[in-house]
């Protein structure tokens, strides 16, 4: 590949971070107009899993409706990913819009800190809240126990929501360690998860509703005007594109279009493609808040150095193997999110594991596909499969470039390995045998193909 194709490589990285952090729609909205004369409330439906995206999306709600009445969040889950809903807890704590939570089944673990930073909890007949230790889930999705400093850490901040919203802090954190004790309520080994009637009777919930008409009434909204908050195509794409299995296809895509570029000559699909689907994994990562603008940086800094060592710095040493490095370290830490309380291991387990997978994945996948690519049906179409042999009258050098062969010249550039020699007086196009060779050295000519000169310091 050119390095002009490396420069259009780098300049297409940077228009597409450009577009993608600065063009691109916001997740944020303009506030709605609200009438005045009637009550208005927002219904925020939080169903299934608990994923990054989600996080934006009612961040984006509770900027909405901050003049309205209140926010009714309908729990229904089974819980998620921790770093999502601490994003969510803290924009909860942090609007002055009264906030309800209406667990309609069940609010397990995240859903148990979500809910837990409302100002009112009302659950329905049979509902359940806890169990809200967290796990970190490795490459084949089985869930691992955390370190006592990420468990230190979540029960803190169970405790500390729980607190600032009025609730029993005490209770909170049972649900997340399974070594405390509450006495009558849970004894020490087990996690705690309270029913309505448990909750009811701890004042953990404030009532009991069948519906969600019954929340409003039983907090004066009745005949109040709801808004369902729906999910905008900016913020469905951003949970698209943080999905694991989408992220992990993205980098693969991106790895493999990269090596086929570097692979190829001229700047074409493969390199486009590449930049696109990185583009659009940071940009995911970026929105949701789990790449910043450290992991762009150090990113875009190992594309930098991997040029440099390919292009401009002879052999492969320091400035390849710090690129490498760089690359795959940006893309780990946009996995991790809180990786100040991961221990390297679990960093290892979560993140880094799964970039070295599709680091690796890619690199077979390439090679498979310049493989077999020339044998399909549009490979054919494209490229030359037949062989010209020199038994059979095919001769690839030129007559008058077969005499350079055994003569010596200068070098009018450094080779590494192409460059520029001086040879009787006329300029040619030579490439050395790999190793790289200083301007103004005497080389020979070794060997002529074509239009290929392979020299040699002489």
């Amino acid at each position: 590949m050119k390095i002009t194709s490396v420069f259009r490589i780098f300049g297409l990285w940077c228009l597409l971070l450009g577009i993608l952090l600065f063009g691109a729609p916001q997740v944020i909205v303009s506030q709605t107009n609200i009438s005045e004369s009637a009550k208005q409330v927002y219904k925020i439906t939080i169903d299934g899993t608990i994923d990054r995206g989600l996080a934006p999306f009612v961040q984006r709600v509770l900027e909405e409706a901050s003049p309205s009445d209140a926010v009714i969040l309908e729990i229904n889950t089974l819980g998620g990913l921790v770093d999502a809903a601490i994003q969510i807890r803290d924009a909860l704590l942090q609007t002055e819009t009264p906030t309800i939570a209406f667990i309609n089944k069940r609010a397990i673990s995240a859903g148990a800190l979500i809910s837990f930073a409302t100002d009112h909890i009302v659950m329905s007949p049979g509902a359940t809240i806890g169990a809200a230790t967290p796990i970190q889930m490795d490459l084949s999705g089985k869930g691992n126990p955390v370190s006592e400093k990420y468990l230190s850490y979540f029960r803190t901040e169970m405790r500390s929501t729980a607190e600032q919203t009025g609730k029993r802090g005490d209770i909170a954190e049972a649900m997340v360690d399974a070594e405390l004790e509450i006495e009558g309520l849970t004894e020490k080994g087990k996690l705690l998860t309270l029913t309505t009637d448990d909750a009811l009777s701890y004042d953990i919930a404030e009532y009991e509703a069948r519906n969600f008409s019954e929340v409003l009434a039983q907090f004066d909204l009745k005949g109040a005007e709801v808004l369902t908050a729906d999910i905008n195509w900016a913020e469905r794409l951003v949970r698209l594109l943080t999905n694991p299995v989408v992220s992990f296809g993205l980098m693969m895509i991106g790895f493999i279009g990269l090596f086929i570029e570097f692979k190829t000559p001229g700047f074409g699909v493969g390199g486009t493609l590449g930049v696109i689907c990185l583009g659009l994994f940071f940009w995911g990562h970026f929105l949701v808040r789990l790449a910043g603008w450290e992991e762009l940086i150090l990113f875009t800094a190992g594309l930098i150095l991997l040029m440099l060592e390919i292009f401009v710095i002879p052999g492969f040493g320091v400035a390849g193997i710090l690129g490498i490095v760089s690359i795959v370290a940006s893309l780990a830490l946009s996995l991790v999110g809180r990786f100040d309380l991961l221990t390297f291991q679990e960093i290892v387990r979560v993140a880094l594991s799964r970039v070295l997978a599709a680091l690796v994945g890619s690199v077979i996948l390439t090679i498979v596909l310049l493989r077999m690519f020339p044998r399909t049906s549009v490979g054919r179409q494209v490229i030359l499969l037949d062989s010209q042999q020199q038994d059979e009258g095919y001769v690839a050098q030129r007559p008058e470039r077969s005499e350079l062969v055994g003569q010596t010249g200068i070098t009018l550039t450094p080779l590494h390995p192409s460059g520029t020699m001086l040879l009787n007086n006329t300029r040619y196009d030579v490439v050395s045998e790999g190793e790289f060779i200083a301007k103004d050295a005497e080389v020979m000519v070794l060997d002529v193909e074509g239009m290929r000169i392979v020299v040699r310091e002489s």
